[in-house]
């Protein structure tokens, strides 16, 4: 496995991702809004961009990400 490509850390269990968040003007070069929920795993994966969502304090914070599988699911369509 290798870490992905993004980590992003977060308090919410809840977010969203947009592929361009970062990008100043760049809404044209992300993807679809999508609502990601993190689960009891402490970490989800944009089934887009491969951005990591952890959860701040979650069973994923601080760990070595390159040994953890992606865990797409929770993905739903704004």
């Amino acid at each position: 496995m290798r870490p992905p490509s993004e980590l992003v850390r977060t308090s919410s269990a809840r977010v969203a991702c947009d592929g361009a968040t970062d990008i100043p003007g760049g809404a044209a070069l992300g993807h679809p809004r999508v609502w990601l929920q993190i689960d009891e795993h402490g970490y989800v994966d944009c089934g887009y961009c491969d951005r990591r969502f952890v959860l701040i304090g979650g069973p994923a914070d601080g760990v070595d990400h390159s040994k953890l599988p992606d865990i797409p699911d929770g993905a739903s369509p704004q």
